[in-house]
């Protein structure tokens, strides 16, 4: 029989079940091959597969999306945190070694707390590439350079939820992710954002920790707030509280686990 792997799949971000960013989680003694990993990742199909093993008192934490290792994922840390609470109720926090450096996830009663590197957005160096246009079909008031991702603002709430994107074009964009972020439309909801990812293999993501690494110290710079709500308009949506510490980001919000089993490697 092949070996067994435990997995579990978690809605992050999420106040139920079937809301918010579901993510797989597998849990192992030892590192699987990447191309295995790789695999499993596919065959989930889901935006993002984590993968943990022991380290210590700490966790190993690597993530892939059905077409690559990525470097920073936050709702997938934070199902990986809630299947590990689950299984030690006692335990108040959590680290993670990954490409990203050390992650700590803190229970706060129902919500988990992240602690992730801050990614504020620069000036690009050049004009913005005319496939981010084209895919947007919108052409945003500012664009920025947050890393893998471009960061385009908005004025409205509205218009974010206006747009249409060509997931294809979008797709030509090299090793670069799109972020679309407007302020909020209501006194509950500070900034709003979307995120797409066809470059690795995820249209459009529903709700994105990372993203809000740059999210947070753009809007808390811009609106003169350090904690801000913030809401992510995909299909399924997602509440995340953001706190901007400087160098680092605070990400809070809720997880549900929905599926228990073994995976057959």
């Amino acid at each position: 029989m092949s070996e067994p792997l435990a997995f579990y799949q978690v809605d992050a971000f999420a106040d139920g079940p079937f809301t918010g960013n579901p993510a797989a989680v597998c849990l192992n003694e030892r590192w699987l091959a990447d191309e295995t990993m790789q695999a499993i990742a596919a065959e989930n199909n889901l935006s993002e597969t984590a993968f943990l093993v022991p380290e210590g008192e700490d966790w190993g934490l690597r993530w892939f999306t059905p077409k690559a290792e990525v470097d920073l994922c936050g709702h997938a840390t934070l199902a990986a945190a809630a299947v590990l609470f689950d299984d030690e109720p006692e335990d108040s926090a959590l680290v993670f070694h990954t490409a990203s450096g050390a992650l700590t996830v803190r229970r706060e009663g129902e919500r988990f707390e992240l602690d992730l590197p801050a990614i504020p957005p620069l000036p690009l160096a050049d004009a913005p590439p005319a496939a981010l246009l084209e895919g947007l079909g919108r052409a945003p008031s500012e664009v920025l350079d947050a890393g893998h991702n471009l960061f385009c603002v908005f004025g409205s709430e509205a218009e974010i939820v206006g747009l249409a994107p060509d997931f294809a074009t979008l797709g030509t964009l090299g090793d670069k992710r799109v972020i679309v972020t407007a302020p909020g439309a209501s006194d509950d909801v500070d900034f709003v954002s979307r995120f797409f990812a066809p470059t690795v293999g995820v249209d459009e993501d529903p709700v994105t920790g990372s993203a809000h690494c740059s999210l947070a110290p753009y809007w808390a710079d811009r609106l003169d707030l350090r904690t801000l709500t913030a809401q992510q308009l995909s299909a399924r949506g997602g509440m995340l509280e953001v706190e901007d510490r400087g160098a680092r980001v605070l990400l809070r919000g809720r997880a549900v686990i929905v599926i228990r089993g073994e995976f057959f490697v």
